[in-house]
Formats: C-alpha cells, sequence, structure tokens
C-alpha cells in the first residue's frame, strides 16, 4: 500500500464518524452542550473540517473550500472570515448553529479536495517543509498525520456527545 492510500483511508475514516455522529439528528441535539463549558457536535464538527480545509488547503497551495464553495457564508457565524474555532471562548462556541446537511456538505466537499490532493502525493512530497515556524520545520507528512490526529479526536469527542444525548 502507498503512502497516499494510507492517507486517504485515514480521511475517509473520519468522515464515516462525522457521518455517524451527524446523520439524524435535529439541529438543536447538534448544537446541544452538556455544560456551559463543553463543546457542542456542531461545533466539533465544523471546527475539524476547519481546520483540515485550512491546514490541507494552505499545504496544498490551494483556496480554502470554506471561502471557494461559499460555505462561509452559508453558516453565517459571527466570526472572522478566516477563524476555524482555534482557541475560541465557549460562548464563541455556543454560536456554532447547523444542522446535519450544511455539517455534512462542508464536510464532505472539504473530503473531497483533500482526498484529490492526498491521492496525488508520492513517498518524497510527504518530506516537503511546510511550516519552518517550528523547530524542526514541519513536513506536509507530519502536517497531515497533524490533522488526522486533531480530527479523529474531535470526531470521538462528537460521538461521545452524541451518544450522552441519546441516553438522557
Amino acid at each position: 500500500m502507498k503512502s497516499a492510500d494510507l492517507l486517504a483511508d485515514a480521511f475517509g475514516r473520519i468522515q464515516e464518524v462525522v457521518h455517524s455522529t451527524v446523520e439524524g439528528l435535529p439541529a438543536d441535539d447538534l448544537g446541544a452542550r452538556l455544560d456551559d463549558g463543553a463543546n457542542s457536535i456542531a461545533w466539533l464538527v465544523w471546527h475539524l473540517t476547519r481546520i483540515q480545509d485550512d491546514h490541507v488547503a494552505d499545504a496544498a497551495g490551494q483556496e480554502q473550500v470554506w471561502h471557494s464553495g461559499g460555505w462561509g457564508d452559508r453558516f453565517e457565524l459571527p466570526f472572522s472570515r478566516d477563524a476555524t474555532g482555534y482557541g475560541q471562548s465557549g460562548t464563541q462556541v455556543g454560536k456554532v448553529k447547523a444542522g446535519g446537511d450544511l455539517l455534512l456538505g462542508y464536510h464532505d466537499a472539504v473530503y473531497e479536495q483533500t482526498v484529490r490532493f492526498v491521492r496525488g502525493l508520492d513517498d518524497a512530497a510527504l518530506d516537503r517543509v511546510v511550516d519552518e515556524v517550528w523547530s524542526p520545520p514541519v513536513t506536509l507528512g507530519v502536517r497531515l498525520i497533524s490533522v488526522i490526529s486533531d480530527d479523529l479526536q474531535h470526531a470521538g469527542q462528537a460521538a461521545f456527545v452524541r451518544g450522552t444525548l441519546e441516553r438522557r
């Protein structure tokens, strides 16, 4: 198996968890928070998708789907145009309200752009430095694994919230 296939498989697993978590839930449940400091499913899915979109588009030299697909306008969030959710307060988390179709539409569009990009990579491309701010500098391979790790954690958190809501 090639590295590109492994990366595409990993992003596909994120998509599967996102779909199984979001599908069939009303917007009220997607926006529900277990307490005032907790993240909602809507925020978690929006955030993990924004991070994937932001980081992969930057590494690929592409425009973010958030901008090119008009998703920022559709979500109508009271944040800056480039907000990804990183470092947001509990109050800001509570402002992410979205239905399943919107969340999944955006996630699927980002997934498609991501997979098109990673399927075109060879192993040598994964060694390209994409961020020199860190020491050591971050390679494309490390950046993609970081996104996968972060996204899977947030997708798992969203699934946990769904399970908790269903047991109430």
